[in-house]
C-alpha cells in the first residue's frame, strides 16, 4: 500500500505502553510512516523507562506525546489524537493498560485518548505467560471485546527471562497488515457502500434432542468470503451454523447471525435480503427436514421411521423476490458429471453466478482450508479457479461479484 503523505493521510495514534516489547514498536512506526501512513505516538509514563519518546519523534509523523499536560501543540492533547484518528492501535498493551482500559480510567494521555475516540481501536496484547493466562486479564480482554476492541493475540515464542511461552509481541510486519487491512476496509473499496448477506455453513435437521441430519460443510469458504468482502469495503450481514473466530481486521464490519436449521436460515436471509446490495448463498443447507421426536428415540424401541419432507428453497425464493439491481450468488457442490450438473442448476436457478466445486477432488471444499471451484455467469462463460485458499478463491469470487453490479437482473 502506498499512501499519498499529505493531510489527507490516514492517521494512526500509536500507544505505547510499559513493556519490554516496546522496542518493536520502533519498527512498526516505521513502517507506518514509510507506507504513508500519519503517524502520533503516544507514551505512557512506564513506556519511557523501556525506549525514549526521541526515537519515536525522530521516526514519526509529529513529536511523541508522553503527558495529558504541557502540549504546546493543544491544550487537550486526548481529545485531539482521538477525534482525528483513523485508528489506535496499542502495542504492546499491557496487562496494567489492558485492566484501566476495561474499567474506564483515564489517568494518563493514552488511556484518555482511548476513551476519547471513536475510530477503531486495536490492542496487541504482549506479557508474560502466566500474566496472560490469568483470569482478570481474560476477563478484561473480554470486556473490551464486547465493547468492539479489536484484540490480536501474542504470539508463542521466546519470552524475556530466557524462558518459552505465550504473551510475545507479534512482528511489527504482522502488526502493520492488520493495520493496513483495517484502513483499506474502512476506505472505499470495490465493494465499497454495498451491503452483502453471506450464508455460511451447513444447517442441522434435528431428529430429536440429540441428533441430527446435517452435512460435512465446515463453513470456510463462507467466512472466508465474509472478511474478503469486508476487506473490500462492503458491510456485511454474516448469517452462519457454525462459530468461528473473525479475522481480527474485519470484526467491526461483519455482523453475525446464528441459525441452526434451514427455516431458521431462511427466516434470516429473508429478513436481510431486501436491503442487501449482494446476496452469496454459501451455505449448504439441508434439501430435507422432518417433525422431531419430543424425547430421545430409543435402540430398544427399533429402527425408526423418519418422514423427510423438503425444505424451503431459500435461492428460489430470493431470485423470485429480487431486486432489479440485486446481484445474487448460488453454490453447488458437485461430485459427478460436474459441469452438466452445474450447468443444469444454473438452468433452473438463473443466479448472476454460481459457484461450483467438485467435491470428490482432494483438497476441495468441505473441512478443506483449500479449494477448487468453477464460476458459470448467466450468460454462458465458464471460468476454472485451479486449487489453493479459500481466501484466494474468495477474492476471485468477489472480483467477478464486483463487475456485476449494475448490470441488472435478467
Amino acid at each position: 500500500m502506498s499512501l499519498s503523505t499529505t493531510n489527507s493521510s490516514p492517521r494512526i495514534v500509536v500507544g505505547v505502553a510499559g513493556g519490554i516489547a516496546a522496542y518493536k514498536t520502533i519498527e512498526l512506526v516505521r513502517r507506518l510512516v514509510s507506507s504513508g501512513y500519519f503517524v502520533s505516538p503516544v507514551l505512557t509514563p512506564d513506556a519511557t523507562r523501556f525506549v525514549g519518546a526521541v526515537t519515536f519523534s525522530a521516526l514519526a509523523s509529529e513529536p511523541a506525546r508522553t503527558s495529558l499536560y504541557g502540549d504546546p501543540t493543544t491544550p487537550i492533547p486526548h481529545t485531539h489524537l482521538g477525534q482525528n484518528a483513523d485508528l489506535v492501535v496499542v502495542a504492546p498493551a499491557t496487562a496494567h493498560l489492558i485492566a484501566r482500559y476495561a474499567m474506564g480510567l483515564a489517568d494518563d494521555l493514552l488511556t484518555a485518548t482511548l476513551l476519547a475516540t471513536r475510530a477503531p481501536v486495536l490492542l496487541c496484547p504482549a506479557m508474560h505467560t502466566e500474566m496472560w493466562e490469568q483470569p482478570s486479564v481474560q476477563e478484561n480482554l473480554a470486556t473490551l471485546r464486547r465493547r468492539g476492541v479489536l484484540v490480536l493475540e501474542p504470539d508463542v515464542g521466546p519470552l524475556a527471562g530466557g524462558d518459552v511461552g505465550s504473551g510475545r509481541l507479534p512482528d511489527a510486519e504482522r502488526i502493520f497488515e492488520i493495520i493496513d487491512n483495517i484502513v483499506r476496509a474502512g476506505q472505499s473499496g470495490p465493494l465499497g457502500g454495498t451491503t452483502v448477506v453471506i450464508t455460511a455453513g451447513g444447517t442441522r435437521e434435528p431428529i430429536d434432542p440429540v441428533r441430527v441430519i446435517t452435512n460435512r460443510s465446515s463453513g470456510k469458504q463462507g467466512y472466508a468470503l465474509a472478511e474478503v468482502a469486508a476487506r473490500l469495503g462492503a458491510r456485511v450481514e454474516l448469517v452462519t451454523t457454525v462459530s468461528r473466530s473473525l479475522a481480527v481486521d474485519t470484526q467491526r464490519r461483519i455482523t453475525v447471525t446464528a441459525v441452526e436449521t434451514a427455516s431458521e436460515m431462511h427466516a434470516a436471509v429473508m429478513n436481510l435480503a431486501p436491503t442487501a446490495d449482494i446476496v452469496i448463498m454459501a451455505a449448504a443447507v439441508s434439501d430435507f427436514t422432518l417433525t422431531p421426536s419430543s424425547g430421545k428415540i430409543k435402540k430398544t424401541e427399533g429402527v425408526p421411521e423418519l418422514h423427510l419432507t423438503p425444505t424451503v428453497d431459500i435461492l428460489s425464493e430470493l431470485l423470485a423476490t429480487r431486486r432489479v439491481d440485486q446481484v445474487i450468488v448460488g453454490f453447488a457442490a458437485e461430485t459427478d458429471d460436474v459441469v452438466a450438473h452445474a450447468q443444469a442448476k444454473l438452468q433452473r436457478k438463473p443466479v448472476d453466478l454460481l459457484v461450483m466445486n467438485d467435491v470428490s477432488q482432494e483438497g476441495v471444499g468441505f473441512e478443506h482450508s483449500t479449494n477448487s471451484v468453477t464460476l458459470f455467469t448467466r450468460t454462458g462463460e465458464m471460468r476454472h479457479l485451479p486449487l489453493q485458499s479459500k481466501n484466494d478463491i474468495a477474492y476471485e469470487i468477489l472480483t467477478s461479484v464486483s463487475s456485476l453490479l449494475g448490470q441488472g437482473a435478467p
